[in-house]
């Protein structure tokens, strides 16, 4: 028998949730953490057509000065409707354009002018007390590794619960598919955190 990791009854419901829904064509459990204590994210993620193309086609690069006063630390903007997010560095040698992934709805999504405020290597995610109250079977905690919702890396943004970071399930990304963060794919994220230092200024229009 292999050894492995002891889960707890509460670990295994959630884990095997996940595992159906994947099964089922759906996505996982949205566990982005949602926009506020008093707002409610939907249990689960709509279903996914694989007929469906991502909104990728529509990605063009953009310039900064519509944008920001200047390239101080330098800048993020998510554009939510291309679902695209740009970077430039502070001296301009350095521009981005990724894929990204967007709040279902219009109520779960935050625009305006924040900035980076941390940025963890192998984030832990905990549900939001509200979240627990209406899905007590979500764990109270899960650490680094192939089942945490935020991926290999994570930029705190300065508005409470909000966040830039990865995915493991690459099928999100180029669709509504998040309760209030920013998703990008692993290895791009793990490139953005290279790039971008506490302090960035972001932007989401």
């Amino acid at each position: 028998m292999t050894s492995g990791p002891f889960v707890t009854p509460s670990r295994r419901r959630f884990l095997a949730g996940t595992a159906a829904a994947a099964l089922g064509g759906l996505a996982a459990p949205a566990l982005a953490q949602e926009t506020s204590e008093d707002t409610f994210a939907p249990e689960f993620e709509p279903e996914i057509d694989p007929t469906v193309r991502h909104n990728i086609s529509s990605f063009r690069s953009l310039q900064w000065q519509p944008y920001f006063s200047s390239l101080d630390n330098g800048a993020v903007l998510v554009d939510t409707t291309s679902r695209a997010l740009h970077y430039w560095s502070e001296d301009e040698a350095v521009y981005k354009l990724y894929p990204t992934s967007v709040p279902l709805s219009e109520e779960l999504t935050r625009r305006g002018r924040t900035q980076i405020v941390r940025k963890v290597e192998g984030p832990e995610w905990r549900p939001t007390p509200s979240m627990k109250v209406r899905n007590p079977e979500w764990p109270d905690y899960v650490g680094p590794g192939p089942d945490n919702p935020l991926g290999t890396h994570a930029l705190y943004l300065s508005w409470t619960y909000y966040r830039i970071h990865g995915t493991h399930d690459t099928r999100k990304i180029g669709r509504r598919s998040s309760n209030g963060c920013i998703g990008l794919y692993n290895e791009h994220i793990a490139e953005l955190f290279s790039l971008t230092k506490v302090g960035t200024q972001v932007l989401l229009i």
